[in-house]
């Protein structure tokens, strides 16, 4: 009986000390937030009153009353003051060296004609040295004020560039990146010539045009590949402006809400400084990598090895990015039929659709996601088919591919269900229709743009989801007018009232979703990020008012207040 005795209470005195142990070691936050309205864009439960985080994990969302039970002295307790949180945003498809390099290269992006191009280049060869090349990105004659009369299919001739940089090569890249204008000093270097006589043009690049006026006489204009004759020419950047360029990048994100960024097409070298960048803890953007097609041998490489999810869940490769169109503005999107405002021409195929079939079928064999660059209707339907043809070949593997079309800009009416039925996802930059639908009806004509062009409620309704974006640098990073695109389908001025085929317009809720959990699976990361669940990564934005409900006249007056990254703050507006 002794026995028994001193054994129960052996028992009881270990029960009530492990208890103890569990009480002491009681988890607790090292961030709650509270105090405005939470939207978690988890159907479970859609708006928390409180969000309590563990270092860079989110240990609970809900109830105010029962997050500060997560509260202790070393808690930092953030009072959003009636300000609005969601998710962490994702650009779904941008290019974020390029984003980086806008900021230290000559910004056009807000120019309305082509004497405001020469007058900015015209400031920046008073702060270089003679022979330095001058490069900038963003200038777009369809948003100009007006044409200059002696333009040749669209576009400026060189002239008026070149008498004002005699002395320094000079090569500007067009909005959409897909075409540049190069001044007389940039060709002369690049050895770019009047047609011959003999007729016999040295100059023609397939899938690219270098156009000419009508002596023959090269106009400046290098559309799509073509590019590449006077690229070749620029020297590389330097370790220290690469570098300088990631820092601004990085910081751009902070200011924008943004802590994804879906990479669309980087190389070995941008790989490597990537890794820098990691190791010397200077990643604070989860970056999601699509390894450029055009590089071959890189392809072969990381097929060998295999796709790189990255643990830390800071940079992960597991995608290949092709470019197979060109796009609306430079008129190099490929098309089924002309160009309405260039009788006879199609645009371009910059890559063999034989190509676009042999990665599907690499991808689906070595695990790689494959994102294919269709803006055209063409250029989608041909993708399509060779995504279709890769499925059939491989039925065993296509579970789960979530194969992409970057852009999906203009589709003919049959090819809008067939996203849903190959489980293709079509990533849209829904700021594209603010800049471009006023102007893109030229090019395709009322019919194909209302049956066939940024066609969102459509393929949403089919059953796929959308991953959103910028495309920056191709656009301003701002999330905020992607979302206003989304849901007005309005430029930015407002116009037209209703919106540009307000039948597919999305709603708030699709928007918010496009640009946070869809865009998570779009990159096989929607059980890490995307949704405020507990589990999940501790990344949020904060804005200074409720995108949900706030009138849509004053969705543009929606600012950035914060960000968080990885359960720290990183960005703070007042700061």
């Amino acid at each position: 009986m002794k026995f028994l005795t001193s054994t129960f209470c052996t028992i009881a005195l270990s029960l009530l000390l492990l208890n103890g142990c569990k009480i002491a070691t009681k988890e607790y936050g090292t961030m709650l937030i509270h105090g405005g309205p939470i939207y978690t864009v988890d159907s479970l439960q859609t708006t928390v009153e409180a969000v309590v985080t563990k270092d860079s994990i989110i240990l609970y969302a809900g109830k105010l009353e029962e997050a500060e039970k997560y509260k202790n002295e070393q808690t930092q307790v953030i009072d959003l003051e009636g300000k609005t949180m969601t998710p962490g945003l994702i650009e779904g498809h941008g290019h974020f060296m390029g984003l980086g390099y806008n900021e230290l290269e000559l910004d056009l992006i807000n120019t309305t004609s082509y004497q405001e191009i020469v007058d900015a280049v015209a400031e920046k060869v008073k702060t270089v040295a003679p022979g330095e090349w001058i490069l900038g990105a963003g200038w777009h004659q369809s948003k100009w004020d007006s044409l200059p009369v002696d333009a040749v299919n669209g576009f400026q001739r060189h002239d008026l560039l070149s008498a004002a940089t005699p002395n320094n090569p000079v090569f500007l890249s067009h909005a959409s990146g897909h075409a540049g204008f190069a001044n007389a000093k940039a060709m002369e270097i690049a050895g770019i010539e009047i047609l011959p006589k003999d007729g016999i043009d040295k100059l023609q690049v397939e899938g690219g045009e270098v156009m000419r006026d009508e002596l023959g006489r090269p106009t400046g204009i290098f559309n799509e590949r073509a590019q590449g004759l006077i690229w070749q020419h620029v020297p590389e950047s330097t370790p220290e402006q690469n570098n300088k360029a990631f820092e601004l990048a990085v910081a751009a994100c902070h200011r924008n809400g943004i802590t994804g960024f879906h990479d669309a097409g980087i190389g070995r070298e941008t790989i490597a400084l990537y890794e820098q960048m990691k190791t010397a803890d200077k990643m604070k953007v989860r970056l999601y990598g699509m390894l450029t097609g055009r590089d071959k041998e890189l392809l072969g490489e990381w097929y060998e090895k295999g796709p790189l999810v990255d643990p830390d869940n800071l940079v992960t490769i597991r995608s290949v990015k092709l470019n197979c169109d060109g796009a609306l503005g430079s008129r190099g999107a490929w098309l089924l039929e002309p160009y309405t405002d260039r009788p006879g021409h199609f645009g371009h195929e910059t890559l063999p659709m034989e190509m676009v079939l042999e990665t599907a079928l690499n991808g689906l064999r070595k695990g790689f996601q494959v994102c294919s660059h269709a803006i055209g209707d063409r250029a989608n339907k041909e993708i399509l088919d060779r995504y279709e043809t890769a499925f059939k070949e491989l039925p065993d593997l296509k579970t789960d591919h979530r194969f992409r079309i970057e852009h999906a800009q203009h589709l003919h009416p049959d090819d809008i269900p067939r996203f849903a039925q190959l489980g293709v996802i079509p990533a849209m930059q829904a700021i594209h229709l603010s800049s471009d639908r006023s102007w893109a009806i030229d090019r395709l004509g009322e019919k194909r743009i209302k049956e066939g062009a940024y066609m969102w409620q459509a393929l949403l309704k089919s059953g796929i989801p959308i991953v959103n974006g910028t495309d920056v640098p191709v656009e301003p990073l701002n999330p905020i007018a992607s979302l206003y695109a989304s849901i007005s389908r309005k430029t930015l001025k407002g116009l037209p009232e209703d919106g540009y085929e307000p039948e597919q317009k999305m709603t708030r809720e699709q928007a918010l979703k496009s640009y946070t959990l869809d865009a998570a699976y779009g990159a096989f990361e929607e059980s890490i990020k995307g949704t405020i669940t507990a589990g999940k990564l501790a990344d949020f934005t904060i804005y200074n008012q409720d995108i949900m409900t706030i009138p849509e006249d004053e969705f543009l007056k929606t600012e950035i207040a914060m960000t968080i990254f990885d359960g720290k703050v990183v960005f703070k507006k007042d700061e």
